[in-house]
């Protein structure tokens, strides 16, 4: 694995749990940790919708060292640069331990 591929410095987020002002459990998006990763684009479609809406799916794969990137679970998002990935699926390559393939979606509409 080459570390020098990963320049790419990710914000992985999630739903955290808190008590609001009625004393009621609620969820709100915060930051669960920031690490370096490659990005690689995989896949693109454009789709038509109504009313001369255009949809564009993008899928990427995004590859993390193990260590860092081994909490990370497929309920998360992830931001780099304003754009928003959302996870499709964690593959540990050869169940080597030593980096995550994370693949996701980015939708833009």
């Amino acid at each position: 694995m080459n570390a020098g591929k990963m320049r790419g410095r990710i914000t992985v987020w999630h739903k955290e749990k808190f008590q609001n002002e009625m004393k009621q459990t609620d969820y709100r998006d915060a930051v669960f940790k920031e690490v370096w990763a490659e990005i690689i684009p995989q896949t693109g479609t454009l789709q038509k919708a109504q009313a001369e809406t255009l949809l564009s799916s993008t899928t990427h794969k995004i590859i993390v060292r193990y260590g860092s990137g081994k909490d990370i679970k497929q309920d998360m998002w992830i931001t780099y640069k304003e754009h928003r990935f959302n996870i499709k699926f964690i593959l540990n390559p050869y169940f080597r331990n030593a980096k995550l393939e994370i693949f996701a979606e980015e939708v833009i509409t």
